[in-house]
Formats: structure tokens, sequence, C-alpha cells
């Protein structure tokens, strides 16, 4: 049977894929490279999503029925944590450029804008779920779940899955913009990483499940988003002194 969720990743990734390669004809790169490097990078993605849920959940795994199969589908059918399939997807991505000899560079700065358009489908599907669902809310747009495995049955929960779709979708549309404006000259990664993890930030506010994590004041992506944007301003002020030391360097050639 498929599910909600299942239904919502799947459609993700054909949008996605769908798109990608519309940008890769429209920058003249080759669509067979477009699927062989999606494959290794979905690949990476989902295993290092998979794997850091675990992580961050294994005193409540009930690892005596692990290998029992309902109970091991279940669990393989469900959690993730986005921010540990960011790292392995961009991993697998440049080991499949590698092995293949693709210049996986053009690839990003014309078919990022796929990223956030699958991870906004896959937040609906949680919000279909019951998973990462939000905290006690009862105004509009509240979600009641009754049948989820994840979420408190009967209790009115702020839709922060849908919120975060929606954040998720307007940076595509922004990418995109940038991407198709500016003829895919830049690599847009770092700008997306900001606008996420600025957005994930503040919405982990908004979360009520035990499952994410916390560790002190914040919960695990939290921590994730502020070494992100730490990493982000150190990258930025390590180019914005090597091109100024490029123009000093310049001007003194020139005197």
């Amino acid at each position: 049977m498929i599910t909600g969720y299942g239904a919502m990743v799947a459609l993700g990734l054909l949008s996605a894929g769908a798109l990608a390669c519309w940008l890769g004809r429209r920058f003249f790169l080759d669509v067979n490279d477009i699927i062989l490097l999606s494959t290794y990078t979905v690949a990476f993605g989902i295993s290092g999503a998979k794997i850091l849920y675990l992580a961050l959940n294994f005193s409540l795994i009930d690892w005596p029925h692990f290998f029992e199969w309902e109970y091991f589908r279940a669990l393989m059918g469900g959690g993730f944590v986005f921010y540990g399939g960011v790292p392995a997807g961009i991993a697998g991505l440049y080991l499949a450029g590698r092995l293949h000899h693709i210049r996986v560079i053009d690839y990003l700065r014309a078919c990022l804008p796929s990223l956030p358009l699958v991870h906004g489908f896959g937040r609906i599907g949680c919000a279909l779920a019951g998973c990462c669902y939000g905290i006690p809310y009862s105004g509009p747009f509240a979600l009641t779940y009754h049948n989820s495995i994840a979420a408190p049955h009967g209790i009115s929960l702020f839709p922060v899955q849908l919120l975060e779709a929606g954040a998720e979708f307007a940076i595509c549309a922004l990418l995109l913009y940038l991407v198709l404006k500016y003829q895919a000259k830049y690599n847009l990664l770092s700008l997306y990483l900001l606008l996420y993890g600025n957005a994930r930030f503040f919405l982990e506010f908004l979360r009520y499940d035990a499952a994410r994590g916390s560790f002190y004041l914040f919960s695990t992506s939290q921590w994730i988003s502020i070494f992100i944007l730490i990493l982000l301003a150190g990258y930025w002020l390590c180019s914005h002194t090597r091109a100024k030391k490029i123009q000093t360097d310049c001007d003194e050639d020139h005197t």
C-alpha cells in the first residue's frame, strides 16, 4: 500500500528530476549525466538521512526486534533527518563526478533548485504521516491526527511541516530565478544553505516531536544550523580576504 508520505516523496523526486532535466537542457548539459548524478545524490542522501535518524534515536529503537521484518520495515520506511542527507548527498554527487569524470560544478550551478523542491514535497509527506509535528496549537490550519504512528492523537498541532514546505518552495523559486537570470554562472549552494539554515533554526521552535533530539537550549537541527552558518561566515570571510589580496596585488603590479 502506498502511503501519503511515500506518494509525496515519489512526486517530489519526479518533479525535481523533471526540473533538473529541463534546466540541464536549457544550459546544454547532458541529461544522462544528470540522471547518473541524481542517482548517486539521492542514494547517498537517503542513507545519510536515515543513519543520522538512527543515531539520534538509538536509545528508542527496539534493538532485540530490529531484524523482525514488520518492525524493520516500519523503522526503515520512515524517520529521516534532512541534515544527515545534505552532506551525504553532496559527497555522493562529487564521488559520482570523480568516478565518471563529470564536471560536477556545472550541474550543481544549474540544477540546485531541485533540492528544495524535493524537500518541500517531503515535508508535505511529513504532514500527511504525522512525523516532525508541531507544538500544540488550536488556530487556523491546525492539524489533528488520529491514526498516526508518530504524532499524538486527538491534539491540535501547529502545521510546521507545511510551513517548512512553503519555505522550501519559496527558496526553490528564488534559486530558479537566480539561475535563469545569471545563466547558471554562480554556485548558489552557500546561498541555499544560508536561507535554509536560518529558516530551519526558527522553525524548530515550532516543533514538538522528541525524535529530533535536543542538547541544552536547542534541538540537534538547530545546532547543525548554527554550525553551518558559522562555516558559511568563515568561508565568506576567507573569500573576501583572498579577493581583497588579489586586488591589492593587481594594484601594486600596475604601479
